[in-house]
């Protein structure tokens, strides 16, 4: 018999955390390693400790779910761990946004358990689930191309490289070492990568930068 499935809850609502453990704990095929209210205390477990699967909620205290996801998959410890986001979120740009930071997976906390269950088995065979709601909106961004700017859009060198550590899922402070800026410059070139684009998220400015060709 093989070794069940391990797997971190990272969950702040106590009711829905507890149910999503009892549920991996009931079947022979997971185990729930461990679960935590915030990203810190997991990703604190998780980097000593590497599971084979998160369940990761996006709104969590202190750190989100995304910048949580990122710092997991830019560790090389812990690069091979699959992040499955289960949200209430449904917005198109956050999904962007969690894949690009790493994520395997994304489903709503309307799932049935036996499609988180089946989803953790499929990240574990190379597939990325998604809920059939997250999926429609992911084809909708897809079907956006790469279409021309209605005005064309000119960024200068450091907005370019700003920009380009936005895509990557850097941090300001992580952009600002890059570059040798301070993070409150880098703040001034994002409001100003913003306006240029017409968009009011990190999200929202990565969709762009790939819809325009930017980089």
């Amino acid at each position: 018999m093989s070794n069940p499935i391990r797997i971190v809850i990272i969950e702040d609502n106590l009711l829905f955390r507890g149910g999503l453990k009892y549920l991996l704990n009931f079947s022979n095929d997971f185990e729930c390693a461990g679960d935590f209210g915030t990203a810190r205390e997991g990703l604190k477990f998780i980097r000593s400790d590497p599971p084979d699967v998160v369940l990761m909620d996006i709104d969590l205290p202190e750190m989100n779910g995304i910048e949580c996801t990122r710092l997991i998959k830019e560790n090389a410890k812990t690069d091979n761990v699959h992040v499955i986001m289960i949200t209430i979120m449904e917005d198109e740009y956050k999904v962007l946004e969690a894949i690009l930071a790493g994520a395997t997976g994304y489903l709503l906390k309307n799932a049935s358990p036996e499609s988180i269950m089946d989803a953790i088995r499929q990240v574990c065979s190379g597939g990325s689930p998604m809920s059939p709601s997250i999926a429609r909106k992911v084809f909708g961004l897809m079907k956006l191309n790469y279409a021309a700017p209605e005005e064309k859009i000119v960024l200068n060198k450091r907005e370019t490289e700003v920009l380009e550590g936005l895509v990557a899922g850097l941090t300001y402070k992580m952009i600002g070492e890059k570059y040798f800026i301070a993070v409150d410059t880098v703040r001034n070139y994002i409001r100003t990568i913003y306006e240029k684009l017409q968009v009011h998220s990190r999200s929202e400015a990565v969709v762009k930068a790939i819809k325009y060709r930017l980089l």
